[in-house]
């Protein structure tokens, strides 16, 4: 039988690796949240002010409007956005504008949900000013703060990416936390 006493301490790198990867675990554990309606359900119409894009400055049913052209719907809680978030939804938008391999015709709709819709109105036109989306319509949904009916957002993700395609639900993602790097298993999914 062999004694605990036998195996090497860890040296201070050591411990300091193992510290980071339990931490980058953790983080990823709550980065993911249930969010979003269930893969196969039909993407249900709802309308929002279109801050940004063709449309601006009108209601506008997005889910009518790209029928069954693959979409990606970006519900942002406007008391959250913060920079790392504004890098996702840029590097959403660069996917979408480069083109993805067999996915014809690719955007983005990123609906701002909050209780100051006036605000956001005024806020986006100035953010996109700035971040230069050329594939990514910024809006503000006109109903409850929570979300429209049947798209299912979590209270407690900041933001939720739902992929859309042929009028059904590919997949949905919520995060607690995210930058640029979680893009990927989003354009991954509307891929599919």
């Amino acid at each position: 039988m062999h004694s605990l006493a036998a195996i090497p301490p860890l040296s201070r790198t050591s411990l300091l690796l193992l510290i980071g990867v339990f931490a980058l675990i953790v983080h990823r554990a709550e980065a993911q949240v249930a969010s979003g309606p269930k893969a196969g359900a039909k993407a249900e119409d709802f309308k929002a002010f279109a801050a940004t894009g063709k449309q601006a400055d009108k209601e506008v049913d997005f889910v009518a409007e790209r029928k069954d052209r693959p979409t990606i719907y970006l519900f942002v809680r406007a008391e959250d956005w913060y920079r790392p978030m504004a890098r996702f939804l840029k590097a959403i938008d660069k996917e979408c504008a480069a083109g993805i391999d067999g996915v014809d015709d690719p955007r983005a709709v990123a609906i701002w949900l909050t209780d100051d819709k006036a605000k956001s109105r005024e806020y986006l036109p100035r953010a996109q000013e700035s971040l230069k989306f050329d594939h990514t319509t910024l809006a503000v949904f006109e109903g409850d703060p929570g979300g429209p009916h049947g798209w299912e957002v979590n209270a407690g993700a900041r933001l939720t990416a739902v992929v859309v395609k042929g009028g059904k639900v590919v997949k949905g993602f919520g995060y607690v936390s995210l930058n640029e790097t979680d893009a990927a298993a989003v354009i991954e999914a509307i891929k599919k």
